[in-house]
């Protein structure tokens, strides 16, 4: 097979021309490993090379629905047994998982065949992939932009042509973040219904599914058939799926009404191109049939953002202190990583469960939404793919934020109060360019970027689609019905296509 035929066949095609011995599971190994060396130099998506695991899977002849098919997990909370989790820090390189996370063990008796991990920003924190331990991964559409994060390297993966789908997760955004930068399909499932076992039992609160970024629809939604389901000791009950996703797929969407916004919900810039994005998208769908309208639930989209800030803040002193007594020191962690988790060591308990108390207001307002719209339509980011440090501290910024940690008076000001405005200021710049994932992670509904949009510099720009609880199915449907309606499978950069 070659390189133009590999990047021409979706996983679910690569697996079937395995299952009729067209090809082999050691050529499809060798291409992928031939195009990441070609493209990583560009891209840095992969953190840590797996060719020895991946040779020995093959060996033993890896069955199943993606039987034989190359595969990239992201290095976050994928635990691989005998290999570190390093969530992109220093500080935790020799974290060595001692078992499978539950969602890779499903990978792999589905027969892909994992053969490296995925770059992220340190600990999973930012929406760009640009963390020290590993330097920052790059769009392949252009290599001085983000990939977006903090799924970033899974990305720029796929996008790059390495392999036609690959393992993220998204506690914030951060499966559609990256799909919505580098044109391909991105969907977060429910709360819930994949497990996040066995090393945790709800990842961020619950807030952070496993899923996968692809380039055909019907790829993740197989994908969502092999993983889905919950394990023995999960702490949400989950049905089995009503359904297996890759057939609910196949029939046409009934007349859907959707209710569509380009308001940033905590009143920051919507860039031009983001507009254009969802009026796009409404026109597509218009066109199609669906009744589409100008709505957006009743939610203070500030104080959702505070709210998810909060807990985001709140992982870092623990994640940081997990890592510390296993023997990382200060300088193991980034200045972010450090500023964060002295202003989340601040935080009392009483505050932080005043927060979590409140996604109760946000699922209800959210549900009110839905018993009116079918789906909610959003730009999936604010603007554009961002170019490298744009948004970043400015040096000034960093000098003092320095200072203050290596004092100790980073967390004095924290505990009483005198670094709100710094906080606030943390909160806007992280938040300003993809202020609308986050509903969806502290509602557990289900949600997706769809690749419908490139901008005028040739940049692509998702939109997303926010479905009720368990709606996967229609979210799929509504996805294959807009990739038949306007296809970007064979839109890939032209580089990545040079044999």
């Amino acid at each position: 097979m070659k390189l133009s035929e590999y990047l021409a066949h979706d996983a679910v095609a690569l697996a079937e021309r395995v299952a009729s011995r067209e090809v082999s599971a050691a050529e499809l190994l060798d291409l992928a490993l031939k195009q990441s060396a070609r493209t990583q130099a560009k891209t840095n998506a992969i953190c840590r090379m797996m060719e020895q695991e991946a040779r020995a899977q093959i060996g033993r002849q890896p069955a199943g629905p993606f039987g034989g098919v190359p595969f990239l997990i992201k290095d976050c909370a994928q635990d691989y047994a005998g290999l570190p989790t390093s969530f992109g820090s220093r500080a935790l390189a020799s974290n060595v998982a001692s078992e499978h996370a539950y969602v890779v063990r499903r990978y792999l008796d589905a027969g892909l065949v994992i053969f490296g991990k995925t770059n992220l920003p340190e600990l999973a924190l930012k929406g760009v992939s640009d963390s020290r331990a590993f330097g920052r991964s790059c769009n392949p559409w252009n290599i001085d932009h983000t990939p977006g994060g903090s799924s970033g390297g899974t990305a720029a993966a796929v996008a790059s042509g390495v392999v036609p789908m690959a393992a993220g997760n998204d506690g914030g955004g951060s499966i559609r973040i990256p799909a919505a930068c580098c044109g391909l399909f991105g969907l977060k499932p429910s709360r819930g219904l994949v497990s996040s076992g066995p090393a945790y039992g709800e990842y961020w609160y619950g807030a952070s599914s496993e899923g996968v970024i692809s380039r055909s629809v019907r790829d993740s939604a197989a994908a969502l058939d092999v993983i889905a389901g919950a394990e023995r000791g999960d702490p949400f009950l989950c049905a089995e799926p009503p359904v297996v996703y890759a057939q609910a797929m196949m029939r046409d969407p009934p007349r859907l009404r959707i209710g569509f916004t380009t308001a940033s919900p905590i009143g920051t810039e919507v860039h031009a191109e983001a507009k254009a994005a969802v009026e796009g998208a409404v026109k597509l769908l218009q066109r199609l049939g669906h009744e589409v309208e100008e709505a957006s639930p009743e939610i203070d989209g500030t104080a959702l953002a505070k709210s998810f800030l909060h807990i985001y803040f709140g992982q870092v002193p623990a994640m940081v202190a997990r890592a510390s007594a296993n023997g990382a020191g200060r300088d193991d962690f980034e200045l972010l990583t450090r500023v964060l988790a002295a202003i989340g060591g601040a935080i009392s308990a009483g505050a932080l469960t005043t927060q979590l108390l409140k996604w109760n207001e946000f699922a209800r307002a959210l549900a009110r939404f839905h018993a009116r719209y079918d789906f909610l339509l959003t730009p999936t980011l604010a603007h554009p793919p961002i170019r490298h440090g744009q948004g970043d501290p400015s040096r000034t910024e960093q000098m003092l934020l320095n200072m203050l940690d290596r004092t100790g008076l980073l967390g004095l000001l924290a505990r009483a109060g005198l670094l709100d405005g710094t906080i606030d200021k943390i909160a806007r710049d992280s938040l300003q360019y993809v202020p609308f994932t986050q509903a969806a992670n502290l509602t557990g509904t289900p949600a997706m970027s769809v690749p419908l949009h490139w901008t005028a510099d040739g940049l692509p720009l998702g939109v997303q689609f926010v479905g009720r609880l368990g709606d996967e199915p229609r979210l799929l449907q509504l996805a294959r019905q807009l990739e038949h309606a306007q296809p970007w499978f064979d839109r890939l950069p032209a580089w990545v296509r040079e044999e």
